[in-house]
């Protein structure tokens, strides 16, 4: 039974990480071009496109994906309890729902900034995958960077950007129960 619930929390992630990579991909008004842009369109889009119809962005947010990454957010509050017998409270799997978004945005940021780190070492010349990281960072990393300015040649933004992200990873796990479950 574990690995059944391995496996089901591995696809509502994998979906909800496509479809919050969407949506950040078009606030941060990444190159669409690129292959990894054109990977997150084309893999999200059946589960987009029929939402859009009757769903419309507001504000240059697309409402129909981050609603659907919060169903999917949500199910797997849903699905994992029924799978194993327990009981399902639909309010509470909306609210952990939720959290696990928000948190999977957070993860999703630190992850981003872990590979473009490593990639700064070893990556010599132009990657495309690379130009969406910085992208996709930059308006988390610019404000740091104000602040805290290159010494020595070092960007040391990354790793306060890192620091801040545990604080407040930290504080909402002490301020809301459960959050080591999510």
């Amino acid at each position: 039974m574990e690995a059944i619930n391995y496996l089901l929390r591995f696809f509502f992630d994998a979906i909800v990480i496509v479809l919050i990579l969407r949506v950040w991909l078009q606030l941060v008004k990444a190159d669409f071009y690129n292959p990894l842009s054109q990977f997150i369109v084309k893999v999200s889009n059946p589960l987009v496109i029929p939402f859009r119809r009757f769903i419309p962005g507001f504000g240059g947010i697309d409402i129909a994906t981050v609603l659907i990454a919060l169903i999917f957010s949500t199910l797997e509050f849903i699905v994992i309890p029924v799978i194993n017998g327990g009981p399902v409270d639909i309010l509470a799997a909306a609210y952990f729902g939720l959290l696990a978004l928000v948190k999977q945005v957070g993860f999703l940021l630190f992850i981003i900034m872990l590979v473009m780190a490593i990639m700064s070492w070893v990556v010599q010349g132009y990657n495309p995958t690379m130009v969406i990281f910085q992208q996709l960072t930059e308006p988390f990393l610019r404000p740091i960077r104000r602040i805290v300015p290159v010494i020595g040649g070092l960007d040391l933004s990354i790793l306060v950007a890192f620091l801040l992200l545990n604080v407040i990873n930290i504080l909402l796990g002490s301020a809301i129960p459960y959050w080591h479950m999510l």
